[in-house]
């Protein structure tokens, strides 16, 4: 039995630390969005798997980040971040949007959507 990993399966959320952040976030040539979690919030549980579900369907149009903030303080810090789950949006290296807390899967859909479009600044004034 082959028990390598297969690349076609290979999830589209790239989970970045203090140390990737600017090379995984700062430096993308997508728009970006960084779901801020740690593993005991059972709300960041459910916004991963609203992630896992979704991230596929945005795959060469919206990069999906994940920031473990138990594991990566200072990229945290750096952000402000208060409560997790927080989702914050980015477009030529500047962060354009905060949504705290878990959306449901269409709620997030349409946000990804809309950044992927360059749209999420007009939809938030």
């Amino acid at each position: 039995m082959n028990t390598a990993s297969n690349p076609v399966n290979a999830s589209p959320i790239v989970h970045a630390t203090d140390g990737t952040f600017d090379q995984d976030v700062i430096q993308s040539d997508l728009p970006v969005m960084v779901d801020f979690w740690a593993p005991w919030c059972a709300p960041c549980r459910t916004m991963g798997q609203t992630l896992d579900q979704v991230a596929p369907e945005m795959d060469g149009r919206v990069k999906i980040v994940k920031v473990n903030v138990d594991e990566n303080p200072q990229i945290a810090a750096r952000f402000g971040i208060q409560s997790i789950p927080t989702l914050i949006f980015f477009r030529e290296s500047q962060a354009i949007g905060m949504i705290p807390g878990a959306l449901p899967a269409e709620a997030l859909r349409k946000a990804l959507e809309l950044h992927a479009e360059d749209k999420l600044s007009e939809e938030q004034s």
